[in-house]
């Protein structure tokens, strides 16, 4: 029985030797690399640039009182349509005090100017039908009430401005009207009932009551490196996709490159403008952020690999042609545009050829 377990110990060790042997050989067998197998494919190739940008109005007014004043109403709300010369919003004039004492003097001084001038043409009236003055004094004496008249009227309409904002002579032109100055859509009014308004002067830019634009008449503003600028020219076609509007496109034409540079950040770049076809079933709009795809250069029916199966010595592009010893062997090759996934290839290698792609990881 003991001769037997003795056996048994000894095998068990034996068993364990082998283990162990295949164990280490199986740690130091070199493992075997494989690599994917490609073959040129012959397609069109286009390279490529994204401009990021956003869609705006091509026309975007921004609509000012004419007259300081406190708005009393407000007729549009954003996202309304309004027509040229439709009444946005109502002002109430608060006159200036120096401003309206000057014209109430005006008037006043105009006036007793206009009665003494009626009392001298009443005179020269009466001695003028018993003929005792000539012709010509009357009409100079009848020239000096007129002018007295249109004086005094001049200064009665300057009083009603300053007071009410129009006059009785031009009140179909009420400046306190505000009147929007194109047809579109009001796309912001950043005033409310009871807000104080003033007009465009020298040292300020007027308030804005309403800001108008026709977004049936869209472009896309974007800017572009100076790296890739030197590509485009006006009339190039142009592919805009907007992140808001998901799996849509929409076709467009390069219109404008700015001709001088905008540093952003130590880069320099330019403005570019394109006019955009927006569908009429699509809502667009103002500001939206968008992305345009312009083509900078195109190879149609072109011998194509992936970059990825590229390799380089120096200035020197090769890729790793598999032979009829199954073996990969290098073989310089010549190549055209890239897209950034594929690259044309103009000589060294046929649609025939197979190529060693990445390597496969088990």
């Amino acid at each position: 029985m003991k001769k037997y377990g003795k056996v048994l110990v000894f095998m068990a060790f034996i068993l364990a030797l082998v283990a162990i042997f295949v164990f280490l050989y199986m740690q130091t067998k070199p493992e075997e690399i494989l690599y994917e197998k490609v073959s040129p494919v012959v397609k069109d190739i286009d390279k490529m640039t994204v401009v990021t940008g956003k869609i705006v109005p091509r026309d975007e007014i921004n609509v000012k009182p004419q007259i300081s004043g406190i708005i009393t109403e407000v007729f549009k709300e954003p996202g309304e349509s309004v027509k040229e010369g439709e009444v946005i919003a109502k002002v109430k004039v608060i006159p200036e005090m120096s401003s309206l004492s000057s014209a109430q003097s005006r008037v006043r001084l105009s006036e007793i100017n206009l009665n003494q001038a009626q009392i001298n043409l009443d005179r020269e009236q009466e001695l003028f039908d018993k003929l005792l003055i000539s012709r010509e004094e009357y009409e100079k004496v009848l020239q000096a009430r007129d002018q007295a008249k249109a004086e005094y009227d001049a200064a009665v309409d300057a009083l009603e401005v300053i007071r009410d904002g129009v006059s009785s002579s031009n009140a179909s032109s009420s400046s306190t009207l505000i009147r929007s100055t194109i047809s579109g859509l009001v796309l912001d009014v950043p005033v409310k009932v009871g807000n104080s308004v003033i007009l465009s002067n020298t040292f300020n830019d007027g308030t804005t009551i309403a800001v108008v634009a026709d977004m049936n008449d869209l472009i896309f503003d974007g800017k572009i490196d100076e790296t890739e600028v030197g590509r485009l020219k006006e009339g190039m076609p142009v592919t805009i996709t907007v992140g808001a509007l998901k799996d849509l496109s929409f076709e467009a034409v390069l219109e404008y490159i700015s001709p001088k540079a905008n540093e952003n950040n130590g880069t320099n770049e330019f403005q570019i403008k394109a006019a955009v076809t927006v569908p009429s079933d699509v809502k667009m709009r103002s500001g939206y952020s968008a992305n345009a795809r312009i083509v900078l250069e195109r190879a149609e029916g072109v011998l194509t690999i992936p970059e990825s199966t590229l390799e380089f010595a120096g200035d020197t592009v090769y890729v790793n042609v598999l032979g009829d010893d199954d073996e990969y062997h290098r073989r310089d090759i010549s190549t055209g545009i890239s897209n950034g996934i594929d690259i044309e290839v103009k000589s060294g290698i046929t649609k025939d050829d197979v190529l060693k792609g990445n390597r496969i990881y088990k």
